[in-house]
């Protein structure tokens, strides 16, 4: 039996592998699938990627892409999450900081450079009408990290995923001040040339099983229950996740590649744009 490594966040977009491997749906085709969490998102995940640690993740449509026009020898195998992804912008509880133009020429938590947290506040710079080129940044690896940079000032404010933070909101470690939705689908199932060279075959045969999950998902029966407990959130926030997020079962659209480079490359985030078949696999 082949063992495949799979990595991503700690967070209830990825359930649907939980339920596959729990239910040994993977197994069943012959197909080990080990889940390992990356608590420090797109950034951690690409490092563990390049090194061989795990050999297909859950990364953002943004950071991927990045990583690809840097020459990384990385692959979309295809869309995961169709929806954008809703990017809470946090203070400390304390904070004078009210409102989010405030935060002009404050400094910016992030996991790493690269990851999806850096690359939204450029994105959010944008949306204010900052001077992009005037951007700070203290790296802190993860959101305990963001916990700890807050209070102390090290940071004044910190980009992560809406309903991940909202228990920290709830408890009085954060307050949200705004958000900013990525201004694109916001999760890709990403691997590297090598291992799909490789493993064609048992890739297509895990898509193949996560793909019948996703596309019920939701009329899983006590699904709002079940997530909240798993993921020590209200059912009131995760249903409100829910109306809001949609899984996809389709290769990513060129139009999300090229819109994505067009952002990136106008941010100066990335210092080339490459045609769609650079991103994709293209399974026979």
């Amino acid at each position: 039996m082949i063992t495949i490594k799979v990595g991503g966040v700690p967070e209830h977009f990825n359930y649907p592998w939980h339920v596959a491997i729990e239910e040994k749906k993977f197994e069943a085709l012959g197909i080990k699938v080990e889940w390992i969490d990356f608590y420090g998102g797109t950034g951690e995940l690409s490092e563990a990627l390049k090194n061989h640690e795990i050999d297909i993740a859950l990364m953002l449509t943004e950071g991927v892409i990045k990583k690809i026009t840097e020459g990384n020898q990385f692959k979309i195998l295809q869309n995961y999450i169709a929806s954008p992804l809703i990017w809470g912008i946090h203070v400390a509880a304390d904070s004078k900081f009210k409102k989010i133009e405030d935060l002009e020429n404050t400094t910016a938590a992030i996991s790493r450079y690269g990851s999806g947290s850096h690359l939204l506040a450029y994105i959010n710079a944008k949306n204010q009408g900052w001077n992009t080129e005037r951007l700070d940044f203290e790296v802190v690896n993860d959101l305990s990290g963001a916990i700890k940079a807050l209070p102390e000032n090290d940071a004044q404010y910190f980009m992560w995923e809406h309903f991940t933070t909202k228990p920290l909101v709830d408890d009085g470690t954060f307050r949200r001040v705004g958000d900013c939705p990525s201004p694109w689908p916001c999760f890709v199932i990403a691997s590297t040339d090598n291992f799909v060279t490789q493993n064609s075959a048992s890739i297509k045969k895990i898509l193949q099983v996560l793909n019948q999950i996703t596309i019920g998902f939701k009329k899983t029966e006590n699904l709002t229950r079940i997530l909240a407990q798993r993921y020590d959130q209200k059912e009131k926030d995760i249903s409100l996740w829910l109306e809001k997020t949609e899984w996809d079962q389709k290769q990513i659209k060129k139009e999300t590649i090229e819109e994505t480079q067009n952002q990136l490359f106008d941010l100066n985030l990335i210092e080339r744009k490459l045609s769609f078949e650079k991103f994709v696999v293209n399974f026979k």
